[in-house]
């Protein structure tokens, strides 16, 4: 099972990263998560500081490319396997920082690729 970090994390139950953080436990998946507000989203302690290892193997976006730019760096530290930028997440810039840094990249939707066991 991969470690999953979700950036943009919420404790609304409308928003795509709640449902992605229980989708990722569902599965079966290691899950932190950083987001505005702390708390809890199924077992998963959603952290307002960011205070992550570089043992993940995928972050899955969830924050617009505007507010992306203050990650870019931290991300890069962790040297995750693959980056996923879901739907009104994409990112050329981005993007590029982290293919010249070995990262892969994927435009999808992580629902979507847990829904149909290409996680």
């Amino acid at each position: 099972m991969k470690k999953t970090l979700v950036v943009g994390a919420s404790l609304n139950p409308d928003r795509y990263s709640f449902k992605a953080i229980n989708a990722l436990r569902l599965a079966g998946h290691t899950v932190v998560a950083f987001g505005l507000k702390e708390g809890i989203v199924a077992d998963v302690n959603i952290q307002k500081e960011w205070q992550f290892t570089a043992d993940i193997d995928t972050v899955t976006m969830y924050v617009n490319p505007q507010r992306q730019v203050e990650f870019y760096n931290k991300i890069i530290a962790l040297n995750p396997k693959r980056v996923i930028f879901n739907p009104g997440t994409e990112n050329s810039e981005f993007e590029a920082l982290l293919s010249m840094n070995k990262i892969e990249t994927e435009q999808a939707c992580t629902l979507v690729l847990l829904s149909i066991d290409q996680y």
